[in-house]
C-alpha cells in the first residue's frame, strides 16, 4: 500500500497500515543518525516553514533537526516574531508563507483546529505539531515507536497513561494509536483529570492508581496542563502529587520490566521523582532522539516519499 496523504492532522483519522508505514520509514531513517554523516538528500530544495505560535522545545528543535537531516531548507517562526502580534490572522500568516513559495508548514497553535483549518485553505502539506487540547500526531507515533522498540509488538500490552487526559493532546493521540495497535490502555487520575467518557474511546478508566500499576508494562507519565485549564481541577500540586505522582514506593508497585515514558517538559518532583525520570527503566530520552526519526518519516512522506523507496545506506 502507497502513502497517499498530502496532510498529517490526527491520528484519530489514520489507519494502522499507515501507522505502521510511518514506523517502518522511521526505522529506516533512524538508522542514518548513527552516521557519521547523518543527511539524506530526500527533500534537497524543499523549504519547510516550522510556524510555532505556542512554547515548545524538543518538537521545535526535533522537526528543524528532522528537516536538515533530509537536507531541506528549514525556516522557524515563532508567535513572537511573526505578524499575528500585530492583529495578523492565522489564515492572512498561513498564505503569506505559501506565496513565498515555502513547500510546507509545520503548526504548533493553542486553538484545536488550526491544523486542519489551513489544511483545508492551503495547497502545500501541513503537519500538527500540537493543536490545544486536541491532538499532537507526531508525539503519539514517536511514543508508539519507542514502545515498539522496546516491547515489539503492543498488542495486548498493557499501557498506564497516568495523569491530566483531560487537557492532554499528548495523552489523545496516543489513546487513538494504541488502540489501533491492540495495546490495552488504561487511563489514571483525579476524576475530574480522567473522565469517564473516555471509555468511549476503548480505553479503561481507573482511579486506584494501584491496581493500575501493578500489571502495567508500560507507564506514561503526563504533566498538569495549567496552561489548558480554566480552574482548579484539583486543590494543589502538593496534594496530586500525593495521590497519583510516581515516586519510589509506587515505582515498586510496577512489573519490573515495565519502561517508564514522558512526552516533556518533565515535572520533576510532581508528576514523578528524578531518580525514576533519570533511572534505568526511564525511556525518555529515547523518545527525544525517536522523535527525529519519526518526524523525517512524517516530512517525507507528506512531501511524496513512499515507504518502500526509503532505502538509507550503511
Amino acid at each position: 500500500m502507497s502513502w497517499t496523504r498530502k496532510h498529517l492532522i490526527t491520528l484519530e483519522e489514520l489507519s494502522l497500515t499507515e501507522i505502521d508505514q510511518i514506523h517502518a520509514t522511521a526505522v529506516a531513517f533512524k538508522r542514518t543518525l548513527s552516521r557519521s554523516v547523518k543527511k539524506v538528500p530526500a527533500l534537497r530544495g524543499k523549504t519547510i516553514v516550522n510556524l510555532f505560535l505556542e512554547p515548545s522545545t524538543r518538537t521545535r528543535m526535533a522537526f528543524d533537526m528532522a528537516a536538515k537531516r533530509l537536507s531541506a531548507d528549514v525556516i522557524s517562526l515563532d508567535g513572537a516574531s511573526s505578524s499575528t502580534t500585530k492583529g495578523e490572522t492565522l489564515r492572512d500568516t498561513a498564505q503569506n508563507i505559501q506565496a513565498l513559495q515555502a513547500d510546507m508548514i509545520v503548526l504548533r497553535h493553542a486553538a484545536a483546529g488550526s491544523a486542519l483549518y489551513i489544511s483545508r485553505i492551503l495547497d502545500i502539506p501541513v503537519i500538527n505539531a500540537g493543536d490545544g487540547a486536541h491532538e499532537h500526531p507526531t508525539q503519539g507515533l514517536l511514543d508508539t515507536f519507542t514502545m515498539k522498540e522496546r516491547l515489539g509488538s503492543l498488542h495486548g500490552r498493557k499501557v498506564v497513561i497516568l495523569g491530566d487526559i483531560l487537557f492532554s493532546r499528548v495523552a489523545r493521540s496516543n489513546i487513538h494509536a494504541l488502540v489501533k495497535m491492540g495495546a490495552a490502555v488504561t487511563l489514571v487520575g483525579p476524576s475530574t483529570l480522567v473522565p469517564l467518557w473516555f471509555t468511549d474511546l476503548g480505553v479503561k478508566v481507573s482511579y486506584d492508581l494501584r491496581s493500575a500499576l501493578a500489571d502495567a508494562e508500560v507507564v506514561m507519565l503526563l504533566r498538569i496542563q495549567h496552561e489548558r485549564q480554566l480552574s482548579g481541577h484539583f486543590p494543589s500540586l502538593g496534594e496530586y502529587t500525593g495521590m497519583f505522582g510516581l515516586n519510589k514506593t509506587r515505582a515498586s508497585w510496577l512489573n519490573p520490566k515495565a519502561i517508564i515514558m514522558h512526552p516533556g517538559p518533565i515535572n520533576r518532583g510532581v508528576e514523578i521523582d528524578s531518580e525514576l525520570a533519570d533511572g534505568d527503566r526511564s525511556v525518555i530520552l529515547e523518545q527525544v532522539t525517536n522523535g527525529i526519526a519519526v518526524r523525517m518519516a512524517v516530512l517525507y512522506l507528506c512531501a511524496g516519499g513512499q515507504p518502500e523507496l526509503v532505502m538509507p545506506t550503511e
